[in-house]
């Protein structure tokens, strides 16, 4: 079963400035934009090394690589990067030489980081005829360093997810209606000769089969390392179907309410620089709601590139030539007829409900747009990479459309995206929630029974969504699912684990952040036994401006969360969020700390010099480095079983207990072919409890987290001065757990480095995490053996039939529990402060 995190930082951004950084932000598209060498990981200062080994070593097996359009096209249309592509094929390399399978992700979010998101190059704006310049002041996109307004950016103060509510802007809405449907809404839109739609659908699908070449050109990357290209992520249908252009669904959708929200004929005149009043929305634990209507004015700035930006009708900077029919200066679907620019009338409102070609029929935009599109993006990556898995990423919470096995060719995996809406939203754990997924499929007549109370509800909740959308690939064939994202956000509740609040006092406290992390995996659990890929791991992330992107701030490791080690102190540079500071104004704002400003101060005279983390030695052990920077790490980095004789039909992981449970369902054809079978005998059988004669067949491999199950030797190495109070791990005073029908219980003390050893023997591709583990194994058949973090499990496959097997996986002497776990509840505390006289 893959586990993976996307490697994302900052969601698609060039080598140097995050999101909230205006300085040259527009200066720099318009010149071909900027480099993205060196993203995701630096492969020249050693840290590359740490961040795949701290992935590894949390059992991520599997990696979902980001890569933007932008970074391959940005300098213009049909000059690729080059320079890009071979540095991806080296971080390639870099992550095959760790054990990692990957999948290339095509990486967008409301279309471009020149529409507040990332993905498509500026020059494609500019090509579907729109000044970027006036997007802010049409209302037309919220983009993050010029929130509120371009004339008084204040970036730090942009709300949680507003970004998302681009999709219900103009400027996002059109690039996607032309980039799906653009010979059939948008004929006029004619550009070197083609559609508007061909002319950017040709451009993607050749600049991401280039890299595919590349890849194969390599020459030890396919299927060895890259199994398969994910499409492209999230699509969006722009107006495609939209029934009333005159309204915005009254009806729940997955585009975002909050901030200001035109309707598409209002969004029409704000791009011709006429002002409106338009409706303001909140998002708050009830859902969205309206608010008061306030003055958009655009004071005369249009949306629509002028004229005068292409003399005789061909771009000066980009060379395309411009068909006479497509007139700048106005807006596309007044060119189109849809309205009129001077009084504002729509004057066909159901314009996009239907096909101009098929009036009597209403379009279905997975079917008629999105499915041609990511068939000849397919075929493309499957003339570079034959064996490709293709997967298939339809818009969020959306089922796939059936999709012929001719061009499945049984390499296929169903990619959709799950995330806990109202903590996203909110930044907050509730103690209720609701089933967003059924309220979006019609599955309640009212919003009522929707609604889910206590914990145990939620989490039951949010597997039963998550079976749901499990069961879509069914439309596709008898294929698996992949949550392709998911995972929540760690500055909940005003930052309060950064210790931004209440003087400090929950700094380190992840309590919040971990129940929510872990209700959404395990809803990956139990019965849907499903794959996954977190969002995000962004090695520059910071308290400060988060993942660099939107004031995003997913990612399950951040420096800023690094343990203050003697002899180490963090210098910010120009690159750090005090660094930008200087370019964005004075927010207020932590340092963003990295691997490669970590400096030694030598002793004595007092001097220092760069000391780069290229090596483990900064730790005291495999638990120190697992577990520093990391938030949550108890929620994510979770046992499951790698690879299995037969089918797993439950996991569950209880954190609170350390408790880990598989079953499998055995069956007499599962047994490994004899070309599958070798020697599998690991250094740890002398001390499995089941001393029998070589067995040559294949195992079950569970990873089983030394975060987890690390025995009390390992967490007492670490020194109290090194490490943070607050969230300082203790061995509960449990006792060992037995049971009558335990098959095999032992405590496993496996390749612990001697004494006198470091507890690695060198950063390079062949370092192992390897510690004592205290384990409590129960089986109900076979025998078990463990060698480092992987529990193997021996068990007779059957002759005919089937049989269930069953193991559990304790710690011997209870779980590790932090400070905050250890910590009486808010109940407990009432209880002590007003009934002092009685025992809880």
């Amino acid at each position: 079963m893959p586990r993976a995190p996307s490697v994302s930082p900052a969601t698609g951004l060039p080598d140097a400035p995050f999101s909230c950084v205006l300085d040259d932000f527009w200066e720099s598209a318009e010149n071909g934009g900027e480099s993205f060498v060196g993203r995701p990981l630096n492969l020249d200062d050693g840290s590359a090394d740490i961040h795949l080994a701290r992935l590894r070593g949390w059992g991520f097996n599997m990696l979902r690589y980001v890569v933007t359009w932008e970074a391959l096209e940005h300098a213009g249309p049909g000059k690729y990067d080059y320079e890009f592509m071979d540095y991806t094929i080296r971080v390639l390399r870099k992550c095959k030489e760790y054990g990692f399978r990957v999948y290339i992700d095509p990486h967008q979010d409301t279309w471009s980081r020149y529409t507040g998101g990332s993905g498509a190059p500026y020059w494609t704006l500019a090509a579907c005829g729109l000044n970027a310049r006036n997007i802010t002041a049409t209302n037309s996109a919220i983009v993050h360093c010029e929130y509120p307004t371009a004339e008084d950016p204040n970036p730090a103060d942009l709300p949680a997810m507003i970004w998302s509510t681009n999709y219900g802007r103009l400027a996002v809405q059109a690039l996607f209606t032309l980039w799906f449907a653009g010979r059939d809404y948008a004929p006029k839109c004619i550009i070197d000769g083609m559609n508007i739609q061909d002319y950017l659908q040709s451009h993607y699908i050749e600049a991401m089969g280039l890299l595919a070449d590349r890849i194969r050109d390599a020459g030890d990357l396919l299927d060895d390392c890259v199994i398969g290209w994910d499409s492209i992520n999230e699509p969006f249908e722009g107006f495609c179907g939209y029934p009333d252009l005159n309204e915005y669904p009254s009806e729940q959708t997955s585009t975002l309410k909050k901030g200001t929200f035109p309707t598409p004929a209002q969004s029409f005149r704000l791009g011709m620089g006429k002002a409106q009043m338009v409706d303001t929305w909140t998002f708050s634990v009830f859902g969205p709601k309206k608010g008061k209507q306030i003055l958009v004015d655009p004071k005369g700035k249009k949306l629509w590139a002028d004229p005068s930006t292409e003399p005789g009708g061909v771009h000066p900077k980009w060379g395309w030539k411009r068909d006479p029919g497509w007139k700048l200066g106005t807006c596309i679907w007044a060119l189109h007829g849809i309205w009129d620019v001077e009084s504002g009338y729509v004057i066909t409102p159901d314009y996009f409900r239907t096909s101009p070609n098929d009036t009597d029929r209403e379009v279905v935009f997975l079917s008629d747009f999105w499915k041609p599109h990511w068939e000849a993006f397919g075929k493309r990556i499957r003339q570079s990479h034959p064996e490709a898995i293709l997967f298939v990423a339809p818009p969020v919470f959306a089922p796939p459309p059936p999709i012929s096995e001719s061009l499945l060719k049984g390499r296929c995996c169903h990619s959709t995206h799950y995330y806990d809406g109202l903590t996203l939203l909110n930044r907050h754990w509730y103690w209720f929630n609701a089933d967003a997924l059924g309220i979006l499929r019609g599955k309640y007549g009212s919003h009522l029974p929707a609604v889910k109370i206590g914990e145990k509800a939620i989490r039951q909740s949010l597997q039963e969504q998550l079976g749901v959308l499990k069961d879509d690939a069914k439309i596709l064939g008898a294929y698996p699912t992949i949550i392709g994202e998911i995972g929540i956000p760690f500055d909940m509740d005003d930052k309060k684990a950064y210790g931004w609040t209440d003087d400090g006092k929950y700094k380190g406290d992840y309590s919040g952040q971990q129940k929510a992390l872990d209700a959404s995996l395990n809803a990956c659990d139990g019965p849907n036994t499903l794959n996954f890929t977190i969002w995000t791991y962004s090695p520059d992330n910071s308290h400060a401006w988060g993942d660099g992107w939107n004031m995003e701030d997913l990612s399950l490791w951040s420096p800023d969360d690094l343990r203050r080690k003697a002899g180490y102190r963090m210098e910010t540079g120009d690159s750090s969020s005090a660094g930008l500071l200087k370019k964005v104004g004075d927010s207020a704002a932590t340092s963003s700390l990295s691997l490669s400003t970590i400096q030694a101060i030598q002793s004595g005279d007092g001097a220092s010099k760069i000391s780069r983390i290229s090596s483990l030695s900064q730790w005291e052990n495999a638990y120190d480095f697992l577990t520093d920077g990391a938030r949550a790490f108890k929620a994510f980095c979770r046992p499951y079983p790698i690879a299995t004789i037969g089918t797993p039909t439950n996991v569950q992981f209880d954190i609170a207990k350390g408790e880990f449970k598989l079953t499998v369902r055995v069956r007499s054809e599962d047994k490994p072919r004899p070309e599958a079978l070798g020697r599998v005998k690991s250094s740890s059988d002398s001390i499995s409890s089941s001393d029998t004669e070589d067995d040559e067949e294949l195992a079950t491999e569970i990873y089983i987290p030394l975060v987890h199950y690390a025995n009390d030797e390992v967490i007492a190495r670490l020194s109290s001065q090194d490490q943070a109070d607050d969230d300082k791990p203790k061995s509960s005073a449990a006792s060992q757990i037995s049971s009558s029908d335990t098959i095999h219980e032992i405590t496993s003390e496996l390749n612990f480095p001697p004494s006198h050893d470091p507890w690695y023997l060198t950063l390079s591709p062949k370092v192992s995490i390897s510690a004592p583990l205290s384990l409590s194994v129960s089986a109900s058949q076979g025998r078990w053996a463990v060698d480092g973090q992987i529990l193997k499990w021996w068990y007779p496959v059957p002759s005919e039939g089937e049989r269930e097997y069953t193991i559990i996986v304790k710690r011997d002497g209870g779980a590790i529990k932090t400070v905050q776990e250890e910590s009486p509840s808010v109940w407990a505390q009432l209880w002590a402060t007003f009934c002092p006289s009685l025992t809880v």
